[in-house]
């Protein structure tokens, strides 16, 4: 189960702060009295650097305030809480892909525009491994969020399938892509957080085959470790897997396209 999760926050307060760069521009005239010394945006930056290099715990309220040279109370006033904190850092990231906008040049085939999503988001969970220990069942709905999901739905539609089509088969691509893309951060922080290779932890359990292991009760698994079926390990071998799942899902997708 996730550490954390995002969407803790008060509605109202958290979409304005998500949506802070967004909003059109008033004819207010600035607030009299002393420069402020930071904006949210610095805030926001410094909370995912902590987080990357040190880990998400390292990103509290306080952790942030210090790595800025302010008080814990003065950072209370550019983000009311922690919860807060967390969706812009987890939306601010989700932003980072560099996903084509409406209107914007992109890969010319369906199948290319799915595997641009699936290189990003892989690529953002792997400079942001803390993402893996954040549930976004609640997501926090900024910017970032919905490009993300605009992109993925208009790669979808062009399959000319139903609305409801196109809406379920652009959840289940993320579905599949977040889910393994998380999976790989989770591994590479906890070899972090241990200081213990997977290749280690693995071999420190080798009694296991040649004690434990019974090939009567385990045939099938026997048979493919003698036909060299598991492969050796390697991260080929895991993105191998990755592109295998992936294929065969967007397989299932155009099938819908030659039905209908």
């Amino acid at each position: 189960m996730a550490e954390r999760h995002s969407g803790g926050g008060p509605a109202d307060r958290t979409l304005a702060l998500l949506w802070r760069n967004h909003q059109p521009v008033t004819d207010a005239k600035p607030a009299l009295g002393r420069r402020p010394t930071l904006d949210l945006n610095k805030v926001v930056d410094a909370g995912i650097g902590l987080a990357d290099d040190k880990g998400l715990a390292a990103a509290s309220m306080s952790g942030v305030a210090k790595a800025l040279g302010v008080g814990t109370m003065t950072l209370y006033t550019y983000v009311p809480s922690k919860e807060e904190l967390l969706d812009l850092m987890v939306d601010q990231v989700l932003a980072e892909r560099d996903l084509p906008a409406p209107g914007v040049p992109r890969p010319s085939s369906w199948r290319d525009q799915i595997t641009l999503y699936s290189d990003q988001t892989r690529a953002m969970f792997q400079r942001h491994p803390w993402l893996a220990s954040i549930s976004t069942i609640r997501p926090p709905i900024g910017p970032g969020m919905l490009a993300a999901r605009e992109y993925l739905l208009s790669a979808c539609a062009v399959l000319g399938l139903s609305p409801h089509q196109t809406n379920t088969a652009a959840l289940a691509i993320t579905t599949y892509v977040d889910s393994a893309a998380g999976l790989d951060a989770e591994s590479e922080q906890l070899e972090r957080s241990t200081g213990q290779t997977h290749d280690a932890w693995w071999h420190e359990r080798w009694d296991l085959w040649e004690t434990y292991f019974d090939v009567e009760r385990h045939p099938t698994m026997t048979a493919i470790w003698n036909a060299n079926g598991y492969g050796d390990g390697t991260r080929e071998a895991a993105d191998e897997s990755y592109r295998f799942g992936l294929d065969r899902l967007l397989d299932g997708i155009e099938l819908l396209k030659t039905r209908s």
